[in-house]
């Protein structure tokens, strides 16, 4: 019998596929048992138009077979089978599509799919056997045909015995090595896994002889021979996936029991979005928010992306280009006959298609949110609890590129409300006269009360969001305005909450004591831009505000962060004219210079702990207090 050769060019694909397309060599049983679902679709396809095919679609099935006396495994279907020629050309040729050839020349009707568009899946069977038998009779043909082949060096066609048309695929499979354990594929369990990963939604049964165990009628327990052995045929895929069904069809229970077993999470999610969009992109997509943050969800090691489906058969496990940044914590899959894929069937290319995708589901689950948001409120602040982090961290993401389209879904903690509130919610309720959005930034929201920058703000009636994380002044500053309504903080610049008299006053008292605060500055060697009395306290006697972008608090969060480079607030030092202390400081500006500059930087290094910044030097503070105490 001659041993005919590959092709030079596909004999250096096969050493090529065998060694490096393949990520995962378990790949090799979802390969052949798409193949052997393509081969069946090709005759149910004829059997739609022609009558004496006499073969019903119940009557369809993928058969395995584990021998592990003989090392093989035995992958059989009931399709339409390959004459000797088409072994030769699908076969002998690597990359020849024979799922692809019949894509394209025949009108197939909508129920039919066709997942094979490469012809190298099949040679994935290599990776795990040293030797793939091929026994194949075509449907409406007499005679069958034995392809075998043990590689690179060639294979063999002779004719064979086979009864029924159809495809039987023998491997052979390799012993173990030092760094490969090849008996794994001999397991039924590893086998069944495999199958519910890859390929659960393989429209025909995928069937496989399990042996089972069971106590003979009438034995006792302690009898030597009390159990009996008995084989029993099971059907190890699901056939029709829980995305494919009506929405009707379904129920909550359905939906949540579906995401546990599939998403290996022990709690209900908080809302699922089942889509089924055709068009510019035909898929289907089951997503779905998660009650809670995975323990490993805010760092590095977290891998955001959807399960990838094409035509039910599981490509990537983790596409991460299906979803944007700020809606990583979405959990899900996509199922789509469009896609374009690679040699290997496990990588996508990224094409238009994709990209089209993406978008549409991006769109889809901000509807979603803010339905939520709007009709399920209480849900929507649970859900914010756990992943209000991710949308700020959206918003202030490639410089606010993403603002306009999370703007409406963040949400901050309101002075007047005493609860989460969003930004639409706040502007309608603003003052006719009110001209900023005021905000003002602490590490809790009971300090933020106590601020002193805060009670002149509420004192006259507006409305402030305390910003609590980190991320949050970084994101208000992305955001830089909410219907034209601009961010102000309550520790920077003119707030604009004085009347005319009352700036007309503050002005006259300045002037007056203008010698006195830059006296007061230089006292504190650079450490504050100005010294100047405040429009902003009512009833403490000073505090620390800024100038410029910097704010306090973001100097803080960003010298937190492990980097040589500091950054440094413009600060300034204000004092209340209303208050006893300032008529304290005129009067040592007049008789005791010296104790007025301890005042001074006294008071400088109390206004950063009401910030919660850290004191420049702890000795001098505790000297100058200790001074001041004798």
């Amino acid at each position: 019998m001659e041993t005919k050769q590959f092709k030079a060019e596909s004999k250096k694909l096969l050493e090529m596929m065998i060694n490096s397309i393949y990520t995962h060599k378990e790949i090799f049983l979802r390969e052949l048992i798409s193949n052997a679902s393509d081969a069946i679709d090709k005759l149910y396809f004829k059997s739609l138009t022609d009558d004496s095919v006499g073969i019903s679609k119940d009557e369809f099935e993928i058969f395995l077979n584990i021998d592990k006396e003989n090392r093989t495994i035995t992958i059989r279907d009931n399709g339409i089978g390959m004459t000797k020629d088409e072994l030769e050309n699908n076969l002998g040729t690597i990359a020849k599509s024979g799922s692809l050839d019949f894509k394209d020349n025949n009108d197939l009707k909508e129920d039919v799919d066709i997942i094979g568009q490469f012809g190298v899946g099949f040679y994935s069977a290599f990776m795990v056997a040293k030797l793939v038998t091929v026994r194949s009779k075509a449907y409406g043909c007499d005679t069958a045909y034995e392809w075998k082949s043990e590689g690179v060096d060639g294979y063999t066609i002779e004719e064979c015995e086979k009864s029924a048309a159809g495809t039987e695929i023998v491997l052979s499979v390799k012993d173990n090595t030092e760094e490969e354990n090849y008996d794994e594929y001999l397991e039924e369990y590893r086998l069944k896994s495999i199958i519910k990963k890859y390929s659960d939604y393989i429209r025909f049964p995928i069937r496989m002889d399990v042996e089972h165990e069971r106590k003979k009628e009438g034995a006792k327990e302690d009898d030597a021979d009390a159990y009996e052995k008995y084989i029993e045929r099971e059907t190890l895929n699901s056939m029709i996936p829980i995305w494919k069904k009506n929405k009707s069809e379904l129920k909550d229970e359905d939906y949540n029991s579906f995401y546990k077993e599939k998403f290996f999470d022990y709690t209900d999610p908080l809302a699922h979005i089942h889509v089924k969009t055709e068009g510019t992109a035909t898929y289907d997509a089951l997503l779905y928010i998660p009650a809670k943050a995975p323990y490993d969800y805010y760092t590095r090691e977290y891998e955001k992306g959807l399960q990838l489906y094409a035509n039910g058969v599981l490509i990537m496990d983790k596409c991460a280009d299906l979803l944007p940044d700020y809606f990583s914590f979405v959990k899900g899959l996509v199922d789509s006959e469009d896609l374009s894929l690679n040699i290997s069937r496990e990588m996508l290319q990224h094409d238009r298609q994709l990209k089209i995708i993406a978008k549409s589901i991006e769109k889809q689950i901000k509807n979603d949110l803010t339905k939520m948001l709007k009709n399920e409120r209480e849900k929507y602040e649970e859900f914010y609890k756990a992943f209000g982090l991710q949308i700020k961290f959206g918003i202030q993401a490639s410089y606010g590129m993403n603002k306009d389209a999370l703007k409406d879904l963040v949400m901050f903690y309101s002075s007047n409300e005493e609860k989460l509130v969003t930004l639409e919610e706040y502007v309608s309720r603003m003052r006719e006269d009110q001209k900023f959005i005021y905000y003002a930034t602490g590490e809790s929201i009971e300090r933020i009360r106590s601020l002193p920058q805060t009670e002149m703000v509420k004192d006259k009636g507006y409305e402030i969001l305390y910003l609590t994380e980190n991320i949050d002044e970084f994101a208000v500053k992305m955001l830089m305005n909410y219907n034209d309504k601009q961010f102000k903080s309550v520790s920077s610049g003119d707030l604009d909450i004085d009347t005319p008299e009352e700036k007309e006053e503050i002005k006259t008292k300045s002037e007056e004591n203008k010698q006195m605060f830059e006296f007061m500055k230089e006292a504190l060697d650079g450490k504050v831009k100005e010294v100047r009395l405040s429009q902003r306290l009512k009833t403490h006697p000073f505090c620390l505000t800024s100038d410029g972008e910097l704010s306090l608090e973001m100097e803080k969060v960003l010298n937190a962060m492990p980097s040589e480079n500091k950054v440094k607030a413009e600060k300034v030092l204000e004092i209340n004219p209303d208050h006893q202390i300032f008529t304290k400081l005129q009067s040592l500006f007049a008789d005791d210079k010296d104790m007025l500059k301890k005042y001074t930087q006294l008071m400088y290094s109390q206004s950063l702990l009401i910030e919660g910044m850290s004191v420049e030097n702890p000795v001098e503070f505790s000297n100058l207090i200790c001074d001041l105490m004798v």
